[in-house]
């Protein structure tokens, strides 16, 4: 008959293996709040979720041509995603629905669930490298150098910004309307005050496409201070601020 301690030390090992066998996902788990991307042929999605946020958008993967896009607002639980539906490019009946949808994440893939139908996406950041990662509203502008920024309060009209580590999308919407008013999105890089846009998508204008944008950054958390050059190459000084810290959702 094995020795007391060694009957334990096979317990043991058997029940790290069963927990092994019963909860694959358990041991190597990561968080749903990144970015997250799917090729498939000659589309391209990307999702990035968070802060309590999501942004989604669809486009050639070829040529970048813009599809559609949406977003809102998402609570992650143990098992679902509550998701909220703010704008939606394709379908404006969908503004103020609520969805749970079922998802799973192992292994860098997030595996969502939705009325029987699976979608696999594949892991691009957890919200590094960059410093921006987080949901942001416009809150404010200022035409020339000298003048004082004038603020924006955010309503029922918002100008979102949505950053992982590495991707960044923005939409205009109107949630009481349910107007789409555009949106646009891609890679980014921040270091020190510099901060540096490579659009891939843009649904207002294709030929903006491939551009690379550079502007002064200023991070003075809640509000994030963004100085340079539009796409259309018009100066620009806006204030940014964490959605999380408004009062309205």
């Amino acid at each position: 008959m094995a020795s007391p301690v060694i009957f334990i030390m096979r317990l043991i090992h058997f029940i790290g293996f069963l927990g092994l066998a019963l909860f694959p996902f358990r041991a190597i788990t990561q968080s749903v709040e990144s970015a997250w991307m799917r090729n498939m042929d000659t589309i391209t999605e990307t999702l990035i979720i968070s802060d309590g946020y999501y942004m989604k958008a669809v486009y050639t993967t070829k040529d970048h041509q813009f599809i559609k896009a949406s977003g809102g607002i998402m609570k992650v639980l143990p098992a679902e995603l509550e998701m909220e539906v703010e704008f939606d490019s394709e379908q404006a009946e969908e503004v103020g629905n609520m969805h749970l949808i079922s998802y799973q994440v192992a292994d860098k893939k997030l595996r969502i669930t939705h009325h029987e139908k699976v979608e696999t996406w594949d892991f691009i950041d957890d919200g590094k490298p960059g410093l921006l990662q987080g949901a942001w509203l416009f809150s404010g502008r200022r035409n020339n150098p000298e003048d004082t920024i004038s603020p924006y309060t955010p309503g029922v009209r918002k100008t979102m910004k949505i950053l992982s580590g590495t991707r960044f999308q923005w939409a205009a919407f109107n949630t009481e309307t349910k107007a789409f008013l555009g949106t646009g999105g891609g890679t980014y890089t921040s270091q020190n005050d510099q901060y540096v846009e490579n659009i891939d998508f843009f649904s207002r204008d294709n030929n903006r496409v491939g551009a690379s944008l550079t502007f002064i950054m200023d991070l003075q958390k809640p509000h994030w201070y963004h100085s340079g050059k539009s796409s259309k190459g018009d100066p620009i000084y806006e204030r940014w601020t964490l959605r999380k810290t408004f009062l309205a959702p």
